[in-house]
């Protein structure tokens, strides 16, 4: 009598290792004897401590993740899909479970008795094998050629202390992936997807992304009868696609995918989705086993409770800042990461701050960092630079509008001055009325600073011109940022002004090559890192960004980068200048590391000839980039 349930199984198992090796007689009394479990979203097969089961596991459809628990949070270590075994650990050791195994998502699992299963074992020596390659090599498929030996798996205990995770190296991922497009039918999708073995299909129009369609979107829009399978993909796909540049740490594609809350990105030639897709990124491409690894810090950050909770988080970021830094990590790599918490800290605050207030707020709003946060270089404690952007109502609520964001820019600085973050000498806070205004009144703001560029108006650019939108309404920091590129589009006037402050900070060496230091002063005799150094490189990517037109991007290596592809003739020079920033911002970060302060002010004395060499070195840049200035901008440094 046939058994159509144990035939299905049968049919299904002989696709993958190590049943593959063993005949369809075999395959079907293993099946049988199977078990057919039916998981609900966040059920567990088993946790970690628990006796080990009479069975192990095989993923029919749907995800597994494996997580172990560090400071009681969950760390997701890996995840099992489609033909993949967990469990295994009751063949080889006697001991409770060291992971919990639970579903990601709805789940169909088989449960293959492990008594049953012996004999084949003992029978058939490539299953002894597969066996015990993947219990002994850390992988749920020890013949995987591209996660063999890569994956950490249940029989690791997981140590904070003795873990070493490659947080930012380089993220492997498949180059050249199928594609579809939009005029495509479902069915046929489909059918590509699962004769190609893969979960999802980046959507496109002229090979650049319009969306994403994955083996979720069939089962929850196809499978359940919401949409035909003969309806075209545009109809199921999601979009937009989260897009990325091809150069992503593990740590960054972890992070974006937190963010926006996707378990796939897709890789395109600029990192943009204007340009050719030259890859994919999956969940199975990120490897996550450290409590302490950026993106659990940024679910900590997400789920923080009170200002206590978040000041614990900045506190692990200095350890993170100096472990990076003492494993050679690139600097750039080091801000885009803490960048992103520093982010998401400010962005929790600011919802608590909400809980706090007698009532929500009375209009759509947008918190905006400045500065070094705006530009994301902010790696040590530094004082706090923000503002608050509110949409235009009518006059009569204007006053207790602002009076009500006032107010909550109030309780926001304090947590954040209570996190690590001091308040500014200076009040270019969002709690000082000046720095809250309606997005009317802050367009009219940058006018009156780009049109008639005084000694005042050049200060705030140097500041306010260097912007993050962190919470709210994106719409009407995209307002300001309209009005800012229409208002110095060939704007001589103010290129002149700016171009000027530009060049009040020549190289920072004399006629002999010694260092300009500081004559007197507190700091008498030390070398002003900030001023001298950084600052110069920080204003040219300003004003050049400007110049060009390039909108979004704040960060002083980002815009280098920009203008070197906009400007092929002048890449040698914004590629030097660059590299002498993300030097210069190394030494700031580690003087400020060794001293517990915000690094500015360097001893000389303390340097090796060496390090002195390699400053001297960053200053060339300098030099070069403001010849660039002063011949674009016909300026002289006496401007």
């Amino acid at each position: 009598m046939k058994n159509p349930i144990a035939e299905r199984i049968t049919d299904f198992l002989k696709n993958y290792p190590p049943f593959s090796s063993l005949t369809y007689q075999s395959l079907l009394e293993i099946a049988k004897a199977c078990h057919v479990l039916y998981l609900e979203k966040n059920q567990t097969l088993f946790k970690i401590n628990d006796t080990t089961h009479a069975f192990f596991y095989v993923v029919a459809s749907g995800a597994i993740g494996l997580s172990v628990t560090s400071d009681a949070d969950d760390i997701l270590i890996d995840k099992c899909d489609e033909g993949d075994i967990l469990g295994l650990r009751p063949f080889f050791a006697k001991n409770n479970y060291l992971m919990t195994a639970k579903a990601r998502e709805e789940s169909i699992v088989y449960a293959i008795p492990i008594e049953n299963f012996k004999p084949f074992v003992a029978a058939n020596s490539e299953v002894l094998n597969f066996l015990l390659e993947s219990f002994a090599s850390n992988t749920r498929n020890p013949y995987d050629k591209h996660h063999k030996g890569k994956l950490v798996s249940e029989n690791v205990i997981y140590n904070d202390q003795s873990s070493e995770i490659q947080y930012y190296q380089p993220i492997k991922y498949t180059s050249n992936p199928i594609t579809a497009s939009p005029t495509d039918i479902v069915k046929f999708v489909a059918q590509t997807m699962a004769s190609s073995k893969i979960g999802s299909m980046i959507i496109h129009e002229n090979n650049k992304p319009i969306g994403i369609v994955t083996d979720k979107d069939l089962r929850s829009k196809i499978a359940t009868g919401l949409f035909s399978i003969d309806v075209t993909i545009d109809k199921i796909m999601s979009s937009p696609v989260i897009t990325v540049a091809d150069n992503l740490s593990i740590a960054e594609a972890q992070i974006m995918m937190l963010k926006h809350n996707v378990s796939h990105l897709c890789v395109t030639l600029d990192g943009t989705n204007d340009s050719e897709i030259t890859g994919i990124i999956t969940e199975h491409d990120i490897v996550v086993a450290q409590a302490n690894n950026p993106g659990v810090l940024l679910k900590q950050s997400k789920r923080a409770q009170k200002s206590a909770d978040l000041k614990e988080i900045r506190e692990k970021l200095t350890d993170l800042i100096q472990h990076s830094l003492d494993k050679n990590v690139p600097i750039s790599h080091i801000t885009s990461i803490i960048g992103e918490i520093n982010l998401a800290i400010t962005k929790r605050a600011i919802e608590l701050a909400i809980d706090k207030m007698d009532a929500p707020p009375p209009a759509q709003f947008a918190w905006m960092n400045m500065g070094s946060q705006g530009r994301k270089e902010q790696l040590l404690l530094t004082d706090q630079d923000n503002a608050i952007v509110f949409e235009d109502v009518p006059e009569e609520k204007y006053d207790a509008v602002k009076q009500y964001f006032l107010e909550l820019a109030e309780k926001v600085t304090r947590t954040l001055n209570k996190v690590g973050y001091e308040f500014c000498p200076a009040q270019m806070m969002a709690n000082n009325p000046l720095w809250c205004k309606s997005v009317t009144d802050w367009q009219q703001q940058f006018k009156g600073w780009i049109n008639a560029p005084g000694e005042k108006g050049i200060l705030m650019c140097t500041i306010f011109f260097d912007y993050d939108f962190v919470y709210g309404n994106e719409d009407l920091v995209d307002a300001i940022s309209h009005t800012i590129h229409e208002e110095t589009h060939d704007n001589q006037l103010f290129f002149a002004y700016l171009g000027a402050d530009a060049l009040k900070n020549p190289p920072p060496l004399g006629f002999f090559r010694q260092f300009l230091v500081e004559s007197d002063g507190e700091h008498k005799d030390t070398f002003d890192l900030k001023g001298r150094a950084l600052m110069p490189l920080i204003d040219a990517a300003r004003i050049l960004s400007l110049s060009k037109g390039i909108k979004n991007v704040a960060n002083t290596i980002s815009r280098y980068s920009k203008l070197a592809e906009l400007e092929p003739q002048n890449a040698p020079v914004y590629e030097a200048c660059a590299d002498a920033f993300a030097e210069l911002l190394k030494f700031r970060t580690e003087e400020g590391l060794k001293n517990e302060s915000d690094g500015r002010y360097l001893n000389l004395s303390e340097l090796s000839k060496l390090d002195k060499v390699k400053l001297k070195n960053d200053f060339q840049p300098i030099n070069d980039i403001q010849e660039v200035i002063k011949n674009r901008f016909q300026l002289t440094y006496f401007t």
